[in-house]
């Protein structure tokens, strides 16, 4: 699979490629898939979807953010299938999504509610602050939608001093759940 080009700044981050892949492991995307991505950014997100979902839809509420996702869609021959909407979300959210990805926490509850009402069955969500990290989780779990909390850093290296040190980015901590009608909770709270 080829990297992922991002020649085009949104003057924001980037999804890491780190967490992208762990972000990519956990939707599954498969080519019958419709995948929507609110908050766009990059596009490194829906470049990457690109090449597994049959369909992407990506949600950027800001024009030039979008117009750079579109710049680096195109710098990695990637849009076939994928559909750019300027607009807010849960507004500008097609109803037959299969799985979303939240990229930022604007209008995340309304984003769920949105996700629990048209049975999205995987929805994943990134945050960085601590304190939208556990409101999420409870947003999560007032829908019945999570299913896994996973909290990870990555660090880079750099040399220092003829020796290599690290720096690391900021922890990720990823919401992972969705619509599931086929399994059941048994009466101890656990799946069968």
């Amino acid at each position: 699979m080829s990297r992922v080009s991002l020649p085009h700044d949104a003057k924001a981050g980037p999804t890491k490629p780190e967490v992208r892949a762990v972000l990519l492991a956990k939707l599954d995307l498969a080519p019958s898939d419709h995948f929507v991505e609110v908050g766009s950014c990059t596009g490194a997100v829906t470049v990457e979807a690109s090449r597994r979902a049959g369909r992407v839809t990506a949600l950027e509420r800001k024009p030039e953010r979008l117009a750079t996702t579109r710049k680096n869609l195109a710098a990695n021959d990637a849009g076939d299938g994928v559909e750019l909407r300027e607009a807010d979300a849960p507004e500008g959210l097609p109803d037959d999504a299969d799985a979303l990805f939240l990229g930022g926490s604007r209008n995340y509850e309304a984003v769920l509610d949105h996700a629990a009402e048209t049975g999205v069955d995987r929805v994943v969500m990134n945050v960085s602050r601590l304190e939208v990290a556990g409101a999420a989780t409870e947003a999560f779990r007032e829908r019945n939608l999570l299913e896994d909390v996973v909290q990870f850093q990555v660090s880079r290296g750099y040399e220092l001093a003829g020796a290599t040190s690290f720096d690391s980015d900021n922890p990720v901590y990823m919401l992972v759940g969705g619509v599931d009608g086929e399994e059941e909770v048994a009466a101890d709270g656990g799946r069968r």
